[in-house]
């Protein structure tokens, strides 16, 4: 293998995945995770095993959602019965989330076309790196606080870049 070819395939490894913190919304522990960047996958997910050692709170779906290959055939494993709710901090950026959970095995979190499409993040192939555009309200704790005391989630806006 040259060293162009290591070089590319070191950057493509980097551009695959990104560090991020998810928060827990019961007491607002944040937890830094590798999130994995895939365009296949259309939702976002979280490990089940990781949800359950961090004590993430799971709520049951009312339906049970099939888990599809990338062929379109239903995969063996077990349909997805629950998701988590959280805080995800990427970038300085932060949005209320709904995960699927998931055994996912060697990988905490994915993020899904769905994510890559609404926060379009900026990558740069040859530098191998990653750069966040995206617009948030800015909130902070005692407003969070105060929000989910009344139930209330926020979300991005795409009025102004902090």
């Amino acid at each position: 293998m040259t060293k162009r070819a290591r070089d590319v395939q070191h950057t493509l490894q980097l551009l695959r995945e990104v560090w991020m913190e998810v928060e827990k919304l019961e007491n607002y522990e944040g937890i830094v995770v590798k999130a994995l960047l895939d365009s296949g996958a259309t939702g976002l997910f979280i490990d089940t095993a990781f949800t359950k050692e961090k004590g993430f709170t799971m709520e049951k779906l009312k339906n049970s959602l099939l888990v599809r290959n990338v062929d379109g055939t239903v995969n063996v494993g077990e349909a997805i019965t629950h998701q988590v709710k959280c805080n995800m901090f990427f970038k300085g950026h932060v949005k209320r989330v709904r995960m699927n959970v998931y055994n996912l095995e060697k990988t905490v979190i994915i993020l899904g076309i769905l994510w890559l499409a609404a926060h379009n993040p900026e990558i740069d192939w040859e530098k191998g790196e990653h750069g966040a555009h995206l617009y948030v309200e800015k909130v902070s704790s005692t407003e969070r606080s105060r929000m989910e005391w009344a139930g209330v989630e926020w979300n991005y806006s795409r009025m102004g870049e902090i």
